[in-house]
């Protein structure tokens, strides 16, 4: 199969209490994105809080939002975890909900050679019962997975495309040439600051968290570049990262995106800022200073 060109929001998992999801508020979420024309949905990402989440919470997230997608637009399910056998009970809780491919990242903890994450995913994608996309963000495994591992993993059919988070264009540039003997292998921005940048160099969309709240600028951004107005795309590249580096550098900066995120939704009336522990809701001056800045990327963004 071939992913969906376009935007992808890495969904926020709304939260009701700790270890509870927020149903109706996901459902909001769901339908505020599908509306301003998203290509799919990414659920359990990092925007998703996925390794904060129980298992249980997981599969329920997965279950939960395929069902209230309701096939508009594909489901790609975040099934990363230390444990392979874990990740592969989640991707067939991901194939029995409807989803149309999962999404895998390198285990986190341990450090392991090229060599070894090669074979971990070629055995995850044989054992898989939807194709894999994988995922790219080393500063959150501690172990890339490299341009010529991106390359061995293209000549295993049921590996789909590549989410690069790794902020860094030299590696995607690689990872683009090294792919480029599967025409149906998708390359997506992970950060939106590098959308319009990324797509030049060959991404076929962006799954980029700020879609979450202001879909419709990505896509707007996305589609100027496809037909090759540079100068809208350009200008609502601009404006993409005016409105990350407002919202997402109050307080800890180990913190500050996940918590304004969340706070993001919150304001818009979307779901609860509430996010999983460790981390906490804005509190005192990070909430006073993010009242200021919200009120300035409202206006950035919807001009």
């Amino acid at each position: 199969m071939q992913l969906p060109a376009g935007i992808i929001p890495p969904l926020a998992t709304p939260l009701r209490a700790q270890d509870q999801l927020d149903e109706a508020g996901l459902e909001r979420l769901i339908e505020h994105v599908i509306e301003n024309g998203v290509s799919g949905l990414f659920l359990l990402g990092s925007t998703g809080e996925a390794a904060s989440l129980s298992r249980r919470l997981r599969a329920e997230v997965i279950r939960t939002a395929t069902k209230l997608t309701a096939e508009r637009v594909p489901v790609l399910a975040g099934v990363a975890d230390t444990a392979f056998e874990d990740a592969l009970e989640l991707a067939r809780v991901a194939a029995d909900a409807g989803a149309a491919a999962v999404v895998l990242a390198p285990p986190y903890y341990f450090s392991y050679s090229q060599e070894e994450l090669f074979r971990y995913i070629e055995r995850f994608a044989a054992a898989s019962p939807l194709p894999v996309l994988l995922y790219n963000i080393p500063q959150n495994t501690k172990v890339p997975i490299e341009a010529q591992t991106v390359a061995r993993c293209a000549d295993l059919p049921a590996v789909v495309g590549l989410k690069d988070s790794s902020f860094d264009l030299v590696y995607f540039a690689e990872a683009v040439r090294a792919t480029r003997h599967r025409p149906d292998f998708r390359l997506y921005s992970g950060p939106e600051q590098l959308l319009l940048p990324m797509m030049l160099l060959g991404a076929a969309g962006g799954v980029c968290g700020g879609a979450n709240f202001y879909p419709g600028l990505f896509v707007r951004l996305y589609r100027a570049a496809v037909s090759g107005d540079m100068e809208t795309a350009k200008r609502l590249q601009d404006v993409v990262q005016r409105v990350a580096k407002a919202l997402y550098t109050v307080g800890d900066s180990g913190s500050s995106y996940i918590r304004g995120m969340k706070a993001t939704l919150g304001c818009l009336g979307i779901c609860s800022e509430l996010p999983a522990l460790p981390l906490l809701p804005f509190e005192g001056h990070d909430r006073t200073m993010f009242a200021s800045r919200i009120a300035d990327a409202r206006k950035w963004a919807e001009f």
